[in-house]
C-alpha cells in the first residue's frame, strides 16, 4: 500500500474534501490557497487563488460545479470549480470556521468565529443562481450562537436541518424552517473539530480534543458507540462500503517533539465501527492529522497534516478480506 504524496501547499493543511464521484480531491490550508487535485494519480489540477488569509474549511457541491471556501481574512468566497475562478465573495465580520453545501445543492451554511466583539452566527444562504450580487444580499436565515462557538457543521437529512459541533463539546440541532434550536446534547467534554457523515446520512461520526470520537444517530443525537484514543482526535470519517471508522489527530501542533513519529502518535487508527476496537494504524505524517476522508468508493482513504502534506492511501486487497473473530 504505497501512498501518493500531495505536496503543494506550503503550510499545515486544515481540511481536505473528496467531491461525490471521488475523482478529485479538495484541500484547504493556512497558506491561502486551496487546490484541487486527481485522486487517483496525485496529480495538481490547479489552485484557487484570492484568499488573503488562513482557509479554514472547504466544500465543493455534488455536481463538482461550485466550490466554497471560508477564510481568516473574514471571508466567504464562492468558486467556479471548472475555471478556478471567484463567482462571489461574502465579507463577514469574523473568520469563517465551517462551510457546507447542502445535500441538494441549492443552500449553504456557513458559521462565523465569536471575535472582536461580534458573536459567533450560522448564516443560510441560497447558491441556486450565484453571481456577486451574493455579496450585498441578505441571508435567508441568520442564527446567532449564543453559546460557545461553532467549530463544526453538517447538513441534516433532507436539508431541514443543521448539525453543529461547539467549542465546549455540545452539538445542537437547529430546525431551518423555524430557525431555532431543537436537541441538543453534551456527550463529548472539550472542543469538537470534526463531524462527517455516514453514506446514508443516518449516522455521523464526530472527533473531539477529549481524546474520543463518537458515533452519533443523525435524528435523535443518541450516541451510539465511542472510540477510545490516548490523544486529540482532530478528524474522523466512516467508510462507505465496510464497518470502518478512521480516526486521526496527534497533539496539539505546539506540543509536537522529534520523538512523536517514533511514538506512533501521527497515525491514521482504524477502528470497527460495532465493536469499537481498534484493528489497524497507518503511519506517514510528520505532524498531527487535521483531517481525514474516505473515497467515495471506500477503496482508499486520504488524510491531510500539520506537516503541510496530503497523503493518499489505497487498501491492499486484505484490508476487504479481512473480519472480526
Amino acid at each position: 500500500m504505497k501512498p501518493l504524496v500531495l505536496q503543494g501547499h506550503e503550510r499545515s493543511i486544515t481540511q481536505i474534501k473528496y467531491n461525490r464521484e471521488g475523482d478529485l480531491l479538495f484541500s484547504c490550508s493556512k497558506d491561502q490557497k486551496p487546490n484541487v487535485w486527481f485522486s487517483l494519480n496525485g496529480e495538481r489540477l490547479g489552485t484557487f487563488n484570492g484568499h488573503q488569509g488562513a482557509v479554514w474549511c472547504i466544500d465543493v457541491d455534488w455536481t463538482t460545479t461550485k466550490l466554497m471556501t471560508g477564510s481568516g481574512d473574514m471571508s466567504t468566497r464562492l468558486w467556479n470549480v471548472e475555471r478556478g475562478t471567484t463567482i462571489a465573495t461574502i465579507p463577514c465580520k469574523s473568520s469563517v470556521r465551517t462551510c457546507n453545501f447542502s445535500y441538494s445543492g441549492n443552500q449553504a451554511a456557513y458559521s462565523t468565529d465569536k471575535a472582536m466583539g461580534h458573536s459567533c452566527e450560522l448564516f443560510i444562504i441560497d447558491v441556486r443562481n450565484p453571481d456577486e450580487g451574493l455579496a450585498t444580499a441578505n441571508a435567508i436565515l441568520r442564527i446567532p450562537i449564543l453559546q460557545s462557538k461553532i467549530t463544526s457543521m453538517l447538513w441534516g437529512p433532507l436539508d431541514e436541518t443543521i448539525i453543529t459541533g461547539h467549542e465546549d463539546g455540545q452539538i445542537t440541532v437547529w430546525d431551518l424552517r423555524m430557525g431555532k434550536e431543537v436537541n441538543s446534547v453534551n456527550d463529548h467534554t472539550m472542543v469538537i473539530n470534526d463531524m462527517q457523515m455516514s453514506k446514508d446520512g443516518t449516522m455521523f461520526v464526530s472527533a473531539s480534543k477529549d481524546t474520543t470520537a463518537k458515533l452519533f444517530d443523525s435524528e435523535s443525537l443518541m450516541c451510539l458507540k465511542t472510540y477510545k484514543t490516548e490523544r486529540h482526535v482532530n478528524s474522523a470519517s466512516i467508510s462507505p462500503i465496510m464497518d470502518h471508522v478512521a480516526l486521526g489527530g496527534g497533539q496539539d501542533a505546539m506540543e509536537v517533539t522529534t520523538t512523536s513519529a517514533r511514538a506512533g502518535k501521527f497515525d491514521a487508527r482504524f477502528f470497527y465501527l460495532i465493536y469499537e476496537e481498534e484493528f489497524a494504524r497507518v503511519k506517514g505524517h510528520f505532524g498531527p492529522i487535521n483531517s481525514l476522508a474516505f473515497h467515495p468508493d471506500g477503496k482508499s482513504f486520504a488524510t491531510g497534516g500539520e506537516d503541510g502534506f496530503v497523503r493518499v492511501q489505497v487498501f491492499d486487497s486484505s484490508y476487504f478480506d479481512y473480519s472480526f473473530d
